[in-house]
C-alpha cells in the first residue's frame, strides 16, 4: 500500500523532532528566540481556541497537544539554559523578560516569576487537577445511566438508529477524553516543578561560572545571572500558565451548543436588578468614603447606565419572541399539511390512556420504558432477531387504563389494568380464595383477581402468582411481538443478518446470495422458522443449509423443512425436555399417505385439494387427542414423518393456531417420546 505523507504530518514530526534535537545540539540564540516566540504563539492559540469552542470534544487531542507543548517548552529550557551558563548571551527574548518584564531588578524579577509559579502550581494546576479526576470519576459513573437513556428514547423513536449510535459514540469519547486529561494535568504539574528546579540550578551554576570562568565578583555574577535566569524563567512559565489555564477552562467548561463568551457575558451582566445595586453601592463608596470619589462615582454611573441598557434590551427580545411566536404559529396554520410525515407506518404501536402514562414517566419512577428494552434484549436472545422500534404513545381516546398494541398501524389486541393494583392468578393449587375484583389476564386469558397492596403478601403466602401492571404489559407486547415476529421481519432486516454474517464467513454468503437465493427467498425461509417459534440466532447453520440445497430447489418451503433438520438439536432442546419422557400424538400412515396424495405442485408453490370431509374428520381426530394432553397440562406436540410435516402443518394452521409439529428427523436420537394418541380419518 503506498504511503502518502501530508504536510500535516511532517509539521507534527519537525515539532517533536525539533524538542528531541534541542535536548542534545546547542542552537544559536537567535534559532533559540525564533523557537521562544512560536511557544507563546502556541500557547495563545491553544488559549484562545479553548476559549471559543462549543463542545469538550472539539478538542479530543488536548491531552496529547498538552504533553507535545511540555517536552518542546522542557527543551527550549535546556537549550537556554546551556546558553546562560556558555556564553551568558541567551538571546533577545530572555533577555527583554529579565530587563523590561522584570523591571532589571533582581528583587522585583525574582518576586514576579515566584508569584507566577505559585500562582500556577498552587491555584491553577492544582484546581484543574482535582476537577479533572472529579469528572473523569462522574463522567465514567453516568455512562450506564446516559445509555439507559438513549435506549430508552430510542425504543419511544424519539431518536433514530444513526443518532443513536452517535450519542453511544459521544459518550464513549467524553469518558476517554477525560479519563485521559485526568492524567494530562499530571504533566503540567510537572512541568511547574520542573521550571523552578531549572531556575535555581540556572542561578547557581552562573553564579559558579560567572565568578570561577569569567572573572566577575560574586555580586555582579549573582546580578547578571539572575536576570537572565529570571528571563529564563519568565519566558517559560509565561507559556506554561496560559496552557495550565487552557487546561482549567477545558475542564470546566460545559459542554454544550452556545457562544462561551457570549453566555459569559450574559450571565455575569444579565441580571438589570444586580446592575443596579452594584452601581448605587460603588457610587455611594466614592461619596461616603475617602475612596476617589472620581473612579467610584463614574464606575458606579456605567454599571447604572449598563443595568438600564440591558432592562430595555431584554424588554425588546421579550416582544421579539413573542410576535415571532405569533408569526411562527400563524405560519404553521397557513402552511399545507405535510402528508408525506402521515404516510410512516409504525412497526409496534403500544398506546395508552392518562391513566397508564405514570408507568412509562421515568420522572414518575415508571420504568416500562426500560422494560420495553429488556423486551427487545430478550426476543433478540431468544429468536435470533431485532425487534423494530416500539413506539409509546398516550392516546386520550382510551379510557384512562386501557392501552392497545398495534402492528403496522393496525390494532391487534387490548388491555386494561388497574392502576396500584397487581393482578393475582391462581396456578391451579391453591384452594383458598381472596378477594378481588374479577378479571382476566390479557396475554394468555387466564382468569385473575386485582388487589390491593395490602393484599399482596397475603396472596403470595399462599400460592398466588402475584404480578404488577407494568408486567402485565410488557408479557403482553412480548407475546404479541412474538405472534408477530414472522411479519415484522423485513427485507432490510434480512440484509442487516446478511451483513453481519458477512464480516466472520464472507466466502458463505457470497456462494448463496445472490447467486443461489435472492434475499427475498431468504426472507422467507427466515419468516417460515420464526412463525413456528424457531431462533434464526444459528443463521451459520442456516446459510450452510441454505447453500448446500439451494442448488437442487429453490422452493423456501421445502429448503425450510431442510434447515429445520439441520437445527434439530435447537428444536429438542426448545421442546423436549433433558431426561424425561414427552408425551406426543403420532399421524396414521394412511392419513399421511392421503395428504401427500392430495400435494399439487404448481410453479408458485404445493398446496393440498384434499376432501373437505376428510379434512373434517382429521381435525376431529385432531382436536380429540391435543384435548387429552390439555386436560393432564401438557403441550400438545405431532410427530409426523419428514415429508408430511409441512403440509400437516398447513392443513391445520388455520384450525389450531399454537400446535406444535415435528418431524422424526428434527428429533434428537437421546430424545424420548411416548405416543398418547394418533390421528386418523
Amino acid at each position: 500500500m503506498k504511503s502518502i505523507i501530508k504536510g500535516t504530518d511532517l509539521g507534527v514530526a519537525a515539532y517533536l523532532l525539533a524538542a528531541v534535537v534541542f535536548f542534545i545540539i546547542p542552537i544559536p540564540s537567535l534559532l533559540l528566540d525564533v523557537m521562544l516566540a512560536i511557544n507563546i504563539s502556541i500557547a495563545l492559540i491553544i488559549l484562545f481556541n479553548v476559549l471559543f469552542i462549543q463542545e469538550v470534544l472539539d478538542m479530543s487531542f488536548f491531552p496529547t497537544l498538552l504533553l507535545f507543548t511540555t517536552i518542546f517548552r522542557i527543551s527550549l529550557n535546556v537549550s537556554s539554559t546551556r546558553l546562560i551558563l556558555l556564553t551568558g548571551e541567551p538571546g533577545n527574548v530572555v533577555t527583554t523578560f529579565g530587563t523590561f518584564v522584570g523591571g532589571n531588578n533582581m528583587i522585583v524579577g525574582a518576586i514576579v516569576f515566584i508569584v507566577l509559579v505559585l500562582i500556577q502550581f498552587i491555584v491553577i494546576n492544582r484546581g484543574s487537577e482535582r476537577v479533572s479526576e472529579v469528572t473523569a470519576r462522574f463522567t465514567l459513573d453516568a455512562m450506564p445511566g446516559k445509555q439507559m437513556a438513549i435506549d430508552a428514547d430510542l425504543n419511544t423513536g424519539a431518536i433514530t438508529d444513526v443518532e443513536a449510535k452517535a450519542r453511544r459514540e459521544k459518550i464513549q469519547k467524553e469518558a476517554s477524553f477525560f479519563g485521559s486529561m485526568d492524567g494530562a494535568t499530571k504533566y503540567v504539574k510537572g512541568d511547574a516543578i520542573a521550571g523552578l528546579i531549572i531556575t535555581v540550578i540556572n542561578l547557581a551554576g552562573g553564579t559558579i561560572m560567572g565568578v570561577m570562568y569569567l572573572g566577575m565578583s560574586a555580586m555582579d555574577a549573582l546580578q547578571h545571572y539572575a536576570l537572565l535566569t529570571i528571563g529564563d524563567g519568565l519566558v517559560s512559565q509565561i507559556p506554561s500558565l496560559l496552557i495550565s489555564l487552557s487546561t482549567g477552562i477545558l475542564v470546566t467548561k460545559e459542554s454544550a451548543d452556545a457562544d462561551f463568551s457570549g453566555m459569559l457575558v450574559k450571565q455575569l451582566f444579565g441580571v438589570p436588578k444586580v446592575l443596579y445595586i452594584v452601581g448605587a453601592v460603588v457610587v455611594l463608596l466614592g461619596i461616603l468614603t475617602p475612596l476617589n470619589p472620581v473612579i467610584f462615582i463614574l464606575l458606579g454611573a456605567v454599571f447604572l447606565i449598563v443595568g438600564y441598557q440591558m432592562q430595555r434590551s431584554l424588554g425588546v427580545e421579550h416582544i421579539e419572541e413573542e410576535v415571532q411566536q405569533q408569526e411562527t404559529e400563524a405560519e404553521e396554520i397557513r402552511k399545507p399539511e405535510n402528508v408525506v410525515s402521515l404516510l410512516q407506518v409504525d412497526p409496534i404501536e403500544l398506546e395508552f390512556g392518562y391513566g397508564i402514562i405514570p408507568l412509562a414517566d421515568v420522572n414518575q419512577g415508571g420504568d416500562l420504558l426500560d422494560r420495553v428494552v429488556m423486551i427487545r434484549r430478550q426476543v433478540a436472545l431468544e429468536l435470533g432477531t431485532v425487534v423494530p422500534i416500539i413506539r409509546l404513545r398516550d392516546n386520550i381516546q382510551l379510557n384512562p387504563n386501557q392501552y392497545i398494541i398495534k402492528i403496522k398501524g393496525i390494532q391487534v389486541t387490548e388491555g386494561e389494568i388497574l392502576f396500584d393494583h397487581y393482578m393475582a392468578m391462581n396456578p391451579g393449587y391453591v384452594e383458598e380464595e381472596i378477594s378481588g375484583i374479577p378479571t382476566f389476564e390479557p396475554s394468555f386469558h387466564l382468569p385473575a383477581i386485582w388487589i390491593t397492596e395490602a393484599q399482596r403478601e397475603r396472596a403470595e403466602s399462599l400460592g398466588y402468582t402475584v404480578v404488577d401492571a407494568p408486567s402485565i404489559i410488557a408479557t403482553h407486547l412480548t407475546e404479541v411481538i412474538r405472534a408477530h415476529i414472522a411479519e415484522l421481519l423485513t427485507r432490510q432486516d434480512v440484509q442487516n443478518l446478511v451483513d453481519n454474517l458477512k464480516e466472520s464467513n464472507p466466502v458463505l454468503v457470497e456462494e448463496l446470495t445472490p447467486k443461489l437465493l435472492g434475499l427475498g427467498e431468504i426472507q422467507k425461509v427466515l419468516q417460515n422458522l420464526l412463525n413456528e417459534g424457531i431462533s434464526i440466532r444459528d443463521l451459520l447453520t442456516i446459510f450452510e443449509t441454505l447453500a448446500d440445497h439451494a442448488q437442487t430447489t429453490r422452493d423456501t418451503d421445502v429448503l425450510t423443512e431442510y434447515v429445520r433438520q439441520s437445527l434439530k438439536r435447537a428444536i429438542s432442546n426448545q421442546l423436549f425436555p433433558a431426561n424425561e419422557t414427552t408425551s406426543v400424538i403420532t399421524v396414521d400412515p394412511k392419513v399421511e399417505q392421503e395428504i401427500m396424495s392430495s400435494v399439487k405442485q404448481t410453479e408458485q408453490g404445493a398446496y393440498l385439494t384434499l376432501d373437505p370431509d376428510k379434512t373434517k374428520a382429521i381435525m376431529g381426530s385432531l382436536e380429540t387427542e391435543t384435548q387429552k394432553l390439555e386436560s393432564i397440562g401438557k403441550p400438545a406436540i405431532v410427530v409426523t414423518s419428514p415429508i408430511v410435516r409441512m403440509y400437516f402443518k398447513k392443513l391445520t394452521e388455520d384450525y389450531f393456531k399454537d400446535l406444535t409439529v415435528v418431524s422424526y428427523n428434527e428429533v434428537e436420537s437421546d430424545v424420548e417420546l411416548q405416543s398418547v394418541g394418533m390421528v386418523t380419518a
